[in-house]
This record gives C-alpha cells, sequence and structure tokens, in this order.
C-alpha cells in the first residue's frame, strides 16, 4: 500500500495517488469523504503487476477518512497519516491530510 501526494501550485488542490498489491483480487476502490464513500467514483485500475491504482484530486487543507475496499472487504492504509475511529462503522478508518 502507498500512498503519493503532489501539490499543484496553480491550483488549491492536492494529486493523491493511492495503490495497493492486490494480485488475487477483481475489484479494488478507495472511498472516504472525499467522494461520499462511493465504490464507483473510487475504481482503481489494475496493473500487471497486481497492483491496484488511481489518482484523485483532493482540495487541499483539509483531512479525509478513508479505506480501501477489496473484493468488497474494507482495509486500511498501513501508510494513514492517522487514524480515526468511526462510530457508523464500528471500526478506525485511515485519515489522509493535504
Amino acid at each position: 500500500m502507498s500512498i503519493k501526494k503532489q501539490f499543484i501550485k496553480s491550483k488549491p488542490v492536492c494529486k493523491v495517488t493511492f495503490s495497493i498489491e492486490a494480485k488475487d483480487a477483481i475489484n479494488v476502490a478507495v472511498v472516504g469523504d472525499f467522494n461520499n464513500w462511493n465504490v464507483e467514483e473510487g475504481a482503481l485500475n489494475k496493473l500487471k503487476n497486481g497492483t491496484f491504482k488511481g489518482v484523485f484530486e483532493l482540495p487541499k487543507d483539509a483531512s479525509y477518512e478513508f479505506k480501501y475496499v477489496v473484493d468488497g472487504t474494507y482495509v486500511n492504509d498501513a501508510e494513514a497519516d492517522s487514524y480515526k475511529w468511526n462510530e457508523f462503522a464500528g471500526t478506525e478508518n485511515g485519515v489522509i491530510a493535504v
């Protein structure tokens, strides 16, 4: 798993690249506050090496809760900036600050 942040000087956004290795997975997405936890909007593309990857533009100066959905199973990213307890989900979500 990895998260890469690229701040854009000309716009108030940060390009965030989410990637997760899931060779045996069929569908992987990243869901969170930034896409209303919508699996379709957060779908990641599978690369030949079995890694799923996607780039999202997130408004700067904010933090977002998120998780990966790997074939229907929610997974936290070990490289999240922090974790936050979520009463609705009954578990911790990863947090990314941009």
